[in-house]
């Protein structure tokens, strides 16, 4: 494992460098401790929201030179507003990359919000929620999400509710940028080709200078555990019925995320925790497909978590084949847990789960905007040695641990089950 360097500079911020020498490339991250988990009522959406307003330039970098600008160097960019954070980064050869650190440091403090670039972007967020208010594992996934958390944030979409994102105004979207975008909420990750003192001495020049923000503080209350089973049903258009089973997950810093993981492999497939991209495996090894889709209940079984910062969602997504009931696939999921309650998994069933959750892990891991990735990513739930141990830590699971795991987490009792019924209107006969 390659070392990395991890300086805090006197203004808070958390700078975190690996050199890879393998190619002329350089991918630098920005990362905020930000995300929909630090929304209050009234205020969901605003991080998606600002992520948005960043990219409507500055006085030193025009909203129209950026991506003209990245393009012509050769290299690519983006954002992404999760849960827990908020992050942007620039992928460049080695030798441009000083344009992604300069711009980062800028909108870091200088990004306008426009009026007009406000009321722009709130239609621009209205229409993509309408488009995905169309697809009926939006809705599903929305319903069980707020039926599972009666007082965490973690209980609405990232997105934010329609209700919100009309009401929100600059004033507060300017509000919670200063609030959270500034150097000790942050973290600068970078990887690739270059000279680490170097490149942490044009750092700090760039970022040193930038004052610490107000304290920050996340709102987030605990969530208490389910103490019975939750339905939620969800009618719409389309012909296909839809289950969602929603469970309590481990949050990523609990040893028993490591035993999750391998019982999710075993369970629906791996889960790739690249959420930057990690390709993908078949999952027709796994439990429920062998039961759900060969055994014609089911089109298709998917499922995963997420490694956050507080207790989230493990999610099973069904498509159910015509003419099934969902009470048949219910049972036929309730059956494959209890085997793995009274411990009946072969070891080699859990040697090729293990075998599998590490390849997807390595998978996307590997590339140098990935490694840069995970400098960042690691860090906003847990530090960067859960990272370097994790694959150490799949393979230390035994079938106890599974066992437990699954009497834990997967009793009924512990579920959100959701349903979309297809309305009979748009599914006629013939």
């Amino acid at each position: 494992m390659t070392n990395t360097t991890l300086v805090k500079l006197p203004n808070g911020l958390t700078i975190h460098l690996k050199e890879i020498h393998t190619a002329p490339i350089i991918s630098h991250w920005a990362w905020y401790r930000v995300g929909s988990r630090d929304e209050l009522p009234g205020r969901t959406g605003i991080s998606h929201w600002v992520e948005h307003m960043q990219f409507k330039g500055s006085l030193n970098f025009p909203a129209g030179m950026l991506d003209k600008a990245i393009s012509r160097e050769g290299g690519f960019w983006n954002a992404y507003t999760h849960l827990d954070w908020t992050t942007f980064f620039e992928t460049l050869p080695a030798d441009k990359i000083d344009l992604g650190l300069r711009l980062e440091a800028d909108r870091m403090v200088n990004s306008l919000f426009k009026e007009e670039d406000v009321e722009a972007e709130r239609t621009v967020i209205l229409s993509e929620r309408e488009g995905s208010e169309n697809e009926p594992l939006f809705r599903l996934g929305e319903s069980v999400q707020k039926a599972a958390f009666d007082q965490h944030p973690y209980g609405h979409e990232i997105i934010g509710l329609p209700e919100d994102l009309r009401a929100l105004t600059r004033a507060d979207l300017y509000a919670h940028y200063r609030a959270y975008y500034h150097p000790d909420n942050a973290l600068i990750a970078v990887a690739g080709d270059f000279d680490t003192d170097r490149m942490l001495k044009r750092l700090e020049e760039l970022y040193g200078g930038i004052p610490a923000g107000p304290a920050v503080t996340h709102p987030a209350l605990p969530e208490p555990s389910f103490t019975g089973e939750r339905h939620v049903e969800v009618r719409g258009p389309g012909k296909t019925t839809f289950i969602q089973l929603a469970y309590r997950s481990p949050a990523a810093s609990n040893p028993d995320f490591f035993p999750f993981a391998v019982l999710d492999s075993l369970l629906t497939g791996p889960t790739s925790l690249n959420m930057f991209g990690g390709g993908g495996t078949s999952n027709k090894t796994s439990r429920l497909y062998r039961a759900l889709v060969e055994k014609e209940l089911a089109i298709g079984v998917g499922g995963g978590t997420h490694a956050t910062i507080d207790p989230f969602l493990y999610e099973i997504t069904i498509t159910v084949r015509p003419g099934q009931s969902v009470e048949a696939i219910l049972h036929a999921v309730d059956a494959e847990i209890d085997q793995l309650q009274q411990a009946r998994v072969h070891p080699d069933e859990i040697a090729r789960a293990i075998k599998q959750a590490r390849a997807i892990f390595a998978y996307g891991s590997e590339n140098i905007t990935n490694q840069a990735f995970w400098l960042g990513y690691a860090e906003m739930f847990a530090t960067y040695q859960w990272f370097n141990d994790y694959m150490l830590r799949l393979e230390q699971v035994s079938p106890a641990d599974l066992q437990r795991i699954a009497g834990e987490y997967l009793a009924p009792q512990r579920r959100v089950v959701g349903t979309y019924i297809p309305d009979e209107e748009e599914n006629p006969e013939g």
